[in-house]
């Protein structure tokens, strides 16, 4: 065969590629890859996530309680304690000094008490014996008057019988009278009793404060002092000497903060998962104990109502998550992360997060080249607000479509969405790549982008 026909030969096939090339690329100018997937049932789970630290429900601050100098730390940071444990003690010479004195001031009462009680007693048996000799006075001064009556008794005898009664009556009434004051010399004393009683227990309240006990069963968490170090207590504004910081770790929470977007979603009484960064591994279970219903600036975590400043800035929300069952690992500030479930739906229809998008469709007369007068009510008329829903792959004529189909959604797992109409289950969908879907007209022809998988999403509603 002669060059010239190899030459020929090779010419004719270019041209035949070339022309085959040509209208494949033709076919496939308007068809667009998209990434598929399937409207599925499964089980979705929304949550939100926040993060914070540990904190007991209850801690205090044990303060001064007595003007002095600390004798004795009985404890030190990081160290457990029961309810009544002694904590600290601080001087306490002069209340003690006050204390006894007035411990023997009223034993002193006490004996007086006694004297007078015995005085009392005597007094009676004076009464006694006086009342005794009165009724025999009277007996003889009755025996006197009959016989002066009878003109054997004589003026002289009668007069000193009767001048004895009168005697007796007279001393009757003394010695009540002294019985009385005995009495109220006794009740003085019981009074005065009464009193030291009441200051002896205000001076015991005054030393007991120079003693610190533990309120609860508590950890030390902070012990700013030190033996020997003066301290003072709190005088109306003024703020006293800390000696430590108690907190009760029986009940503990993890005080996160929320999103702003997130907090509508938050109930009292949803469940939470908890983890702490010191403690990886773990998964504590617990319930939501208080949603906050003031927003905090995230920079600075003022509450916005305290804010003196007008800038607009992201802002989060307190929550409060009880754990169910705390160990002893967990200590105060630990850093921690809630993450709460806030719904929970079974079989639930779903398609993945990305398969949303945002579509304005457009009317029939722009579909179809059809241009109105330009006039207002013309534009607004041409305008239709966006959509949220999804492609739906469809073949027709044999081609392969997607089909804009709305949709509306329910609750947001961590990469799944549901649908709650607009879609049935098995139908295949377009769920990528974003910026393809982004542009994708409705109606356009597509082909399933097999070369590569999309990422998928795993933003979720956290």
């Amino acid at each position: 065969m002669s060059t010239k026909k190899i030459i020929v030969i090779v010419v004719i096939v270019l041209a035949l590629a070339g022309i085959t090339a040509g209208t494949i690329l033709h076919g496939q100018a308007g068809i667009t890859k998209v990434a598929t997937g399937k409207v599925l049932r499964e089980d979705l789970v929304s949550t939100v996530s926040g993060t914070g630290q540990i904190k007991p429900k209850n801690y205090v601050n044990i303060g001064a309680t007595a003007f002095g100098r600390i004798t004795h730390l009985y404890v030190k940071e990081g160290d457990r304690v029961h309810k009544g444990d002694i904590l600290a003690r601080v001087e306490s010479v002069q209340p003690e000094s006050t204390v006894d004195a007035q411990q023997a001031a009223i034993a002193s009462s006490r004996t007086d008490i006694a004297s007078y009680v015995a005085a009392e007693k005597t007094a009676e048996a004076n009464v006694e014996k006086a009342r005794a000799d009165l009724e025999q006075k009277r007996l003889d001064w009755e025996r006197a008057q009959s016989l002066y009556k009878a003109g054997i008794l004589a003026k002289q005898d009668y007069d000193a019988k009767k001048a004895a009664y009168d005697t007796d009556v007279a001393s009757l009434n003394q010695t009540v009278a002294a019985l009385n004051q005995a009495r109220a010399q006794t009740d003085s004393a019981r009074a005065h009793l009464q009193t030291s009683v009441s200051t002896l227990r205000a001076n015991q309240n005054l030393l007991d404060q120079t003693i610190m006990v533990a309120p609860f069963d508590a950890i030390v968490t902070n012990e700013p002092v030190r033996e020997g170090e003066s301290v003072v207590p709190g005088i109306q504004n003024t703020v006293g000497s800390t000696l430590m910081t108690m907190a009760d770790m029986s009940v503990v929470t993890a005080e996160v903060k929320v999103d702003e977007t997130d907090i509508v979603n938050i109930r009292i009484g949803q469940e939470a998962e908890i983890t702490v960064d010191a403690l990886p591994g773990k998964v504590f279970k617990g319930h939501v104990t208080l949603a906050g219903d003031q927003a905090l600036l995230r920079s600075t975590g003022v509450a916005t109502l305290q804010s003196t400043t007008g800038t607009e800035e992201a802002k989060d929300f307190k929550v409060v998550v009880t754990l169910d069952e705390p160990t002893s690992d967990l200590r105060p500030g630990l850093s921690t992360t809630a993450k709460i479930t806030t719904a929970h739906k079974q079989s639930a229809l779903s398609i993945p997060i990305q398969a949303l998008t945002t579509y304005t469709p457009e009317t029939d007369a722009a579909r179809n080249g059809v241009h109105a007068a330009s006039t207002s009510s013309d534009t607004s008329a041409a305008k239709k607000q966006p959509q949220q829903g999804v492609f739906v792959l469809e073949k027709k004529n044999g081609k392969l479509r997607a089909m804009f189909v709305p949709v509306t959604t329910g609750i947001t797992g961590a990469t799944d969405v549901e649908v709650l109409s607009g879609l049935t289950e098995g139908q295949e969908i377009a769920i990528g790549p974003y910026k393809t879907l982004r542009s994708l007209k409705n109606n356009a022809l597509v082909k399933r982008d097999t070369a590569k998988p999309v990422t998928t999403s795993t933003s979720g509603n956290s």
